[in-house]
């Protein structure tokens, strides 16, 4: 199956937060996109990886994702080395994105700018002819996809260009959300932890406001590039 998007997080919830409603905005266009999540969560403090394997799935079908995969890295311990950079050549070989979204160049969470920099590197790796892979038995033709963002995290960081998610943001929260064991719950026992606050979700929301705010529409998601972000002409500029 070929995507148009591919979505890469560290963790179950990184692609819904950092570019939810992005994705829901190409899907409802009519862009195929899929997700690979590179780790279960498992050392999360609230919940269980089994659990948040249910709740990925829930907010895939929220999302209509075309297809949702986990390569059961080990979460805390990511490394960008040539086994973990191997197995994510085969994602993008497997799916021959033209764009993929993946985790924040510089953030609160260690795993976070690990992932960013290890799917970044297997991108470039993707592209080269005489790195060979096999999938399901068979030998994967090289590919590169020709843009690869990095969607914003914990930190405040300056986008280089944000994308209008105006009607999509109730949707992105919705797919939040249903990572229940992970976020604000006045009811849970489990211990709190620096995205179960109400804040932290009220943030999600108001971040987004503020960057619709700065071009002019309700809500938008920001993303940063390793590449000078250009448009074919001015009228594609809002």
């Amino acid at each position: 199956m070929k995507l148009d998007i591919l979505a890469f997080g560290a963790h179950p919830d990184d692609v819904e937060l950092g570019c939810g409603a992005t994705i829901a905005k190409e899907i409802s266009l009519g862009k195929k996109v899929g997700v690979v999540d590179l780790t279960r969560g498992e050392l999360g403090s609230r919940g269980s990886a089994a659990l948040r394997d249910q709740e990925a799935a829930e907010a895939a079908k929220i999302l209509g994702l075309s297809v949702r995969e986990n390569l059961r890295f080990e979460d805390g311990f990511l490394v960008n080395d040539k086994i973990h950079q191997l197995e994510i050549i085969k994602m993008i070989r497997k799916y021959q994105p033209e764009v993929v979204l993946c985790n924040a160049k510089d953030d609160r969470h260690i795993d976070h700018p690990k992932a960013g920099k290890l799917v970044s590197d297997a991108c470039f790796l993707s592209g080269l002819l005489k790195i060979q892979t096999q999938f399901g038995g068979k030998q994967q033709v090289h590919w590169r996809p020709k843009q690869v963002y990095h969607y914003l995290q914990w930190k405040n960081t300056t986008p280089d260009f944000v994308v209008n998610v105006s009607g999509f943001m109730e949707l992105k929260m919705k797919a939040v959300l249903a990572y229940r064991s992970q976020f604000y719950d006045p009811k849970s026992k489990e211990p709190e932890t620096p995205i179960s606050s109400q804040n932290f979700t009220d943030s999600v929301h108001y971040r987004a406001r503020d960057l619709g705010r700065l071009i002019g529409v309700e809500f938008a998601e920001g993303y940063t590039s390793e590449r000078s972000v250009a448009v074919d002409n001015l009228d594609q500029l809002i």
